[in-house]
């Protein structure tokens, strides 16, 4: 399984709007709203590196009042116990 959190960052007042369509979406594991340059975390989960960069560029990004992504791709491996 690949894994990537994704930082998101909404227009001002409708990160609840994105929060909820992000939940929506399969692969989607975790969401919780941040404070500072970012607005939400997002844990996405795929079989393959592909399904990932798809939920990112293809649905996630497509949400409506979402400004930017930054996404942060798991190193295999590195981290786990």
């Amino acid at each position: 399984m690949e894994l990537a959190f994704v930082l998101v960052k909404s227009k001002m007042g409708h990160e609840m709007d994105v929060m909820n369509a992000i939940l929506k979406i399969d692969g989607i594991k975790e969401v919780m709203g941040t404070f500072g340059q970012y607005d939400i975390f997002a844990k996405v989960q795929a079989p393959t590196r592909a399904q990932v960069e798809k939920i990112i560029t293809k649905e996630i990004r497509k949400i409506p009042n979402v400004i930017s992504t930054t996404t942060l791709p798991v190193i295999p491996g590195q981290g786990e116990k």
